[in-house]
């Protein structure tokens, strides 16, 4: 029986922004159990946010207008 291991996109250390909140950049801090454990990149000791990888896209992929 064959099974396929689903692979995380994101490794520790890379800056990634939730879809629904483009404009804040987040450091991925962990993969466990198919979710991102995220600090925010401009403040690290705020409350940790955790998202799936479909919530979730690179930070440089976000256009610069939508940065600032």
């Amino acid at each position: 029986m064959a099974t396929s291991k689903m692979e995380n996109r994101f490794k520790k250390g890379d800056v990634v922004c939730a879809k629904v909140r483009p404009s804040v950049s987040l450091v991925v801090r962990l993969y466990a159990r198919r979710v991102y454990y995220c600090t925010t990149q401009n403040n690290p000791s705020e409350k940790e946010l955790v998202y799936f990888d479909r919530e979730l896209k690179s930070y440089d992929a976000i256009p610069l207008v939508m940065k600032t």
